[in-house]
């Protein structure tokens, strides 16, 4: 899609649809060419079991989450 300033202006809610659309949009001004505005990428949606934190209490064992918590902090408590 191209716009002119003006378009950019006035017409502000054509030129979001076209971004909408994955167009890409080039501004004109007096004619010419002044930039060009792409499309934000879209994140892709990602399945639970692909986070890193996924099947973590798995690895370790039974424990509470206390039990946990208190392990990880054991060094910090013990330089007390």
């Amino acid at each position: 899609m191209k716009a002119s300033v003006v378009d950019l202006r006035y017409k502000m809610s054509d030129v979001i649809k076209a971004l909408d659309r994955n167009e890409k949009v080039t501004v004109l001004y007096h004619g010419k060419v002044k930039g060009i505005i792409i499309p934000a990428e879209r994140e892709q949606s990602k399945k639970i079991t692909e986070h890193p934190f996924f099947g973590m209490a798995a690895e370790n064992g039974a424990k509470s989450v206390d039990e946990l918590l208190n392990e990880l902090r054991e060094s910090r408590y013990n330089d007390l």
